[in-house]
Parts: structure tokens; C-alpha cells; sequence
């Protein structure tokens, strides 16, 4: 949306972490009240102390609003000291995903005592394929911020058309 606001999609989708069908309807959407799936960095070992799921359209403003949710929910987790840095990475990834696909889109973050980690669901047909910039360029430096910022991260193919790319940040 050009005005500013955030705007969540309401349509028939998959979830991503379960591939079961559901209505995507605000920002509790189809997450609320399932059981906690595994993270995109990996197998969960426990269950973690903090979850958030938001799901967007695949809209211009979804990064502006990924990172006022990331912001929030930080404040209330008293992690507020990793709010720019999440900041940072939320908007990477979610303007790549904005760019890949045209479906609703998917930010989630788990935390624990020890790390956060920011997952970015997608739709995409496509593997994240990061470039080296030349000087000039307007975009395509995405990955390497995101690399120069998180512990680490990466993205795991769930199917053929639906992927999670995830950062990991120390608390």
C-alpha cells in the first residue's frame, strides 16, 4: 500500500511450515495455535521461549511493516538491543521475498535467552542467489549486509515452490 500502512493478505494459502491449508485472516493468521514447527535454521531442540508470526502481502510496504512488528515484539521480549540489527535484516528479506513472488509472505521470529532467529517464508520457484554489486548499482547488495550482520544464516527448500530463509543474531 502507498500510504503507509501495513497490510496483511487474505487469501487460501498453505502454510509454510506445515503445508496445510488455511485462510490467512490478520496478523494472528494461520500460525496462531499450532504447534511450534521447527525453525529454517535447523531442527528446534526445545521449544523456544519467544514466537511471532506475521504474514504480509507481498507489498512495497511489507519491510517498513516487518520491521515495526520486529520492534514491538523485541521491546516485549527485552530484547530491544537487537532491534536495529533485526531491523536491518528483516528488510533484506523481506524485500527479496517481495521481489521474488507476488504470494503472501511469511515473518517469523523465535527467540530464547541465547538468540534470535528471523525467518522469511516465501512462495518463490526460486534459490536466493546472491550477487556481487558493482559500485554503481542501485540494489543487489541485500545478502552481502545480510551476511556482514547476522551470526549466520541461510534458506532450506520446504517444496518446489515454497522456501524459508533464516539469520540467526546473538543475544
Amino acid at each position: 500500500m502507498s500510504d503507509g500502512t501495513c497490510a496483511t493478505q487474505t487469501a487460501a494459502v498453505r502454510l509454510p511450515m506445515t503445508g496445510a491449508a488455511s485462510t490467512v485472516r490478520g496478523p494472528a493468521g494461520p500460525l496462531a495455535g499450532l504447534p511450534e514447527p521447527d525453525s529454517g535454521a535447523g531442527r528446534a531442540s526445545q521449544r523456544w521461549e519467544h514466537t511471532s508470526s506475521l504474514p504480509l502481502a507481498a507489498l512495497r510496504s511489507a519491510p517498513q511493516c516487518g520491521r515495526l512488528h520486529a520492534w514491538n515484539i523485541l521491546q516485549e521480549w527485552n530484547l530491544s538491543h537487537l532491534a536495529d540489527d533485526a531491523g536491518l535484516l528483516i528488510s533484506e528479506m523481506l524485500t527479496n521475498a517481495v521481489n521474488a513472488t507476488r504470494d503472501p509472505i511469511y515473518l517469523r521470529l523465535l527467540a530464547d535467552h541465547m538468540q534470535l532467529i528471523i525467518e522469511v517464508w516465501d512462495r518463490a520457484p526460486t534459490d536466493p542467489k546472491p550477487r556481487m554489486a558493482e559500485s554503481e548499482d542501485e540494489s543487489g547488495r541485500g545478502f552481502a549486509v545480510i551476511e556482514a550482520t547476522a551470526n549466520r544464516w541461510g534458506y532450506q527448500r520446504v517444496s518446489d515452490t515454497q522456501k524459508v530463509v533464516w539469520a540467526e543474531l546473538l543475544a
